[in-house]
């Protein structure tokens, strides 16, 4: 259930957007999942045409969806895909960890730090 807050300083699009977003993250869309037409979510949510074409037009930049012409739009297995991708890489990452003898709180800075653009500070002795 999609749920737009009209008080909220958060634009309705970036509201709309990150809801679909984290149902196709939690999988509560799963794959294959056919969206209603953007006409359609428009009336059923009081939203205009546009601002949830801009949600589905960000959703589907962030490979999250995939839109085929008339037939509609529908998650994508791009994200399933990109989340399996993290998956190994996050394996890979605690693998180097392992092999240098860093700890976890270590590891967890430097991933933050990197996520975040910036700089892995060591703990203070």
């Amino acid at each position: 259930m999609i749920v737009i807050d009209a008080a909220s300083p958060v634009p309705p699009f970036e509201q709309l957007r990150a809801q679909l977003a984290r149902q196709i993250h939690d999988r509560t869309l799963a794959v294959g999942t056919r969206l209603p037409t953007i006409r359609r979510l428009a009336a059923d949510l009081g939203l205009a045409v546009n601002t949830v074409g801009r949600a589905y037009r960000e959703l589907e930049e962030a490979g999250l969806i995939e839109t085929r012409g008339a037939a509609g739009s529908y998650v994508s297995a791009a994200g399933e895909q990109a989340r399996e991708r993290a998956g190994r890489a996050a394996a890979e990452y605690a693998a180097v960890i392992a092999s240098i003898g860093l700890d976890t709180d270590e590891a967890i800075r430097i991933v933050r730090a990197a996520l975040t653009g910036g700089t892995a500070v060591s703990p203070s002795a």
